[in-house]
This record gives structure tokens, C-alpha cells and sequence, in this order.
């Protein structure tokens, strides 16, 4: 190849990693706009007495339900975030908003309801020899991402709960996400007027918008990097035979991509005849643990909180993961006999 040939090659791929990195910032930034006029909005309307007082006093059954606020609070990782830091300020468990910062983003209606529409179809594919390839569709990618999303998120907040009780929440939290042991006094003293609590929410959506926003950037340039150097052909290449690589791939992948839980089950889908257990770690451990949120967490968490719910997340996704594998492998003939019997008489007719 000459050098000719070698700069187009070059600058494709830069256009290419630039596009990346645009569609990361573009997509995220008005979830983030929404967390930010969320968390202001929660910051000086929401009093520290009302949240005590609804919230379970068991922290288990706290974060059984935090992990479902998704479905009553539907945002995407990015904006969850300052949402999540102005909860904690206020009051609300660790371990709770933790459950809700890793499974919000998958048990919303509107990321399955994308699951479902991405997949949809997708049992009926065939392998190279016409027999079929047992891959999930839509109804059953939804339930199984939905549910090892759940269990992942319960597990590491119960990792997180524990560390709590062992090291007290100083050590844990960033300053700016510690609650204000001073609140009380200070709603006391504070103008009410509503030009005065206007001003004070858009201060707090201006500070989280800008703060969020900068880490978020430094995410989206780190992703963009690694898709300068990583091409779907590589990643097909690599996931043929073995089952743990192809799980593990797909964990990498889903981190170094950076995705929107929104819209991360189209990117799943394209990859037709992979395992569908790699394609659920993906689907679950993306909008949990990626090069974006490594950045927005150090936020809220200190370096000790964030290693150690990264860790948990990776693991017990990967395990999760081929446990789906195992069961998928052994319950798909069963649940697909019929649609075997039908696709086979359309073949023959």
C-alpha cells in the first residue's frame, strides 16, 4: 500500500473515531440537561423529612426497590447521575441509589421496549446449515436482560451496603455528594420567594450540567480512541468457537463503546450469530460500566467505591452470563420446537 493509499486509510479512520465521539457527547448531552433540571428540581423542592419518612427502614428491602425505580423515573446512565448525587445529599441510602444508578438504565420503558423492538424476529434466524441458530427474540432478550439487570444491581448494592457499614460514607462519597448535616438550619434562614428558588435551581442545574458534562467528554474521547484502533471485523473474528472469549469480548466491547442504553440493543442485534448469552453481558454490563461512567462517577464516589462496584458489576455479569448461556442452551429447543416445526414447512413448501 502506498502512502497515498495509507493517508486516506488514516484519515477515514479519524473521521470515523470523530463521528464516534460526536454521536457519544450528542446523544448523551440532553439526558444530562434532564438529569441536571431533575437534580435541581429534587435539590430545592424535595425536603430531606418527606424522603425519610417513605423510604423502608430494612436496606435490603431499600434496595430491592431502588433497583425498579427505573420504572417509575425512566432515565439513561448519563442523566441518572447528578439525579442520583442530589438523592444522596438529600438523604437517601447509599445502597439504594446505587441500585438505581445500575439498573435504572435497563429496567426503564423505554429501553425495553428498544430491546424488544431490536430482537424482534430474531428467533427465527437460521445457522449456515438452514437448521435453526436458537437465537432470542424479543419477548426473551427483554425478560433475560431486564432480569439479570436486576440481580446484578442487587448484588452490588449489597457489595456497596457492606462497605458502607465497614468504612462510613466519608470515605466512600465525594464532598459534593455527602448529605448536608447542616439542611435543616439552612431551609430555616433561606428566601422563599419564587424568583429566589428559581435562582437556586438554576444554579444547581447550571453547576451539575457543566460538571457532568466535562468528565463526560474525557469518556467520549477515551472511546473514541480505542474505535480508532477496534473494527466489527475484528470483533467477529475473535468470537467464532469459544464461548467465554465471546462473553468477555462483548463485556470489553460494551465498555470501550460507551453506548446509550437507548439505543445499545440495535448494536447487539447486528451481531446475528453470536452467542445470545454475549450478547445479554453486553446489554447489561454497557449502561453499568463504561469508559463514560468511569468518568461521571468520580463525581460521586471515591477511586475505593468506584473500583469496587466495577469490579462487582464485571463479575457477576460475566458469571450471570453463562448461566444464561448454560440454561439458554437447554431450554431454546425446548421453547422453539414449534417454530422449528413451522419454519421447516415453509422451507419445504
Amino acid at each position: 500500500m502506498d502512502s497515498a493509499a495509507k493517508a486516506t486509510n488514516l484519515f477515514a479512520s479519524f473521521q470515523q473515531a470523530l463521528l464516534i465521539f460526536t454521536s457519544i457527547v450528542y446523544e448523551a448531552l440532553p439526558f444530562i440537561l434532564l438529569g441536571a433540571l431533575v437534580a435541581g428540581l429534587l435539590e430545592e423542592l424535595l425536603p430531606p423529612r418527606l424522603l425519610m419518612r417513605v423510604l423502608p427502614r430494612s436496606r435490603f428491602v431499600g434496595i430491592l426497590g431502588g433497583a425498579l425505580l427505573g420504572l417509575i423515573f425512566p432515565m439513561c446512565e448519563c442523566g441518572i447521575v447528578p439525579v442520583m448525587r442530589r438523592l444522596l445529599r438529600k438523604g437517601l441510602p447509599l445502597s439504594t441509589s446505587t441500585a438505581y444508578l445500575l439498573a435504572g438504565p435497563v429496567i426503564n420503558p423505554v429501553v425495553l421496549m428498544s430491546t424488544y423492538v431490536a430482537f424482534s424476529g430474531m428467533e427465527e434466524t437460521l445457522d449456515a446449515g438452514g437448521k435453526l441458530a436458537y437465537q432470542m427474540g424479543g419477548p426473551a432478550m427483554l425478560i433475560t436482560r431486564a432480569l439479570l439487570a436486576y440481580l446484578v444491581a442487587v448484588g452490588a448494592s449489597l457489595v456497596v451496603d457492606y462497605l458502607w457499614r465497614k468504612y462510613g460514607a466519608e470515605k466512600l462519597l465525594t464532598a459534593s455528594a455527602l448529605p448536608n448535616p447542616n439542611q435543616a438550619e439552612e431551609d430555616k434562614t433561606r428566601d422563599m420567594s419564587v424568583k429566589s428558588r428559581v435562582n437556586r435551581i438554576s444554579a444547581t442545574v447550571l453547576h451539575d450540567f457543566v460538571d457532568i458534562t466535562t468528565f463526560l467528554v474525557l469518556g467520549a474521547g477515551l472511546a473514541a480512541t480505542v474505535r480508532f484502533f477496534l473494527t466489527h471485523e475484528t470483533i467477529a473474528a475473535w468470537t467464532d468457537s469459544n464461548i467465554v472469549l465471546a462473553i468477555l469480548l462483548m463485556m470489553g466491547l460494551a465498555i470501550l463503546l460507551c453506548l446509550c442504553s437507548e439505543a445499545d440493543a440495535f448494536v447487539a442485534a447486528s451481531f446475528v450469530k453470536m452467542a445470545p448469552s454475549a450478547k445479554v453481558a453486553f446489554l447489561v454490563l454497557g449502561p453499568m460500566c463504561d469508559f463514560k461512567l468511569m468518568a461521571l462517577y468520580t463525581r460521586v464516589f471515591k477511586p475505593r467505591l468506584i473500583i469496587s462496584i466495577f469490579a462487582t458489576v464485571i463479575l457477576l455479569v460475566f458469571l450471570g452470563s453463562l448461566l444464561v448461556h448454560q440454561v439458554w442452551t437447554n431450554v431454546a429447543p425446548i421453547l422453539m420446537s414449534d417454530s422449528t416445526l413451522s419454519l421447516t414447512k415453509n422451507l419445504g413448501s
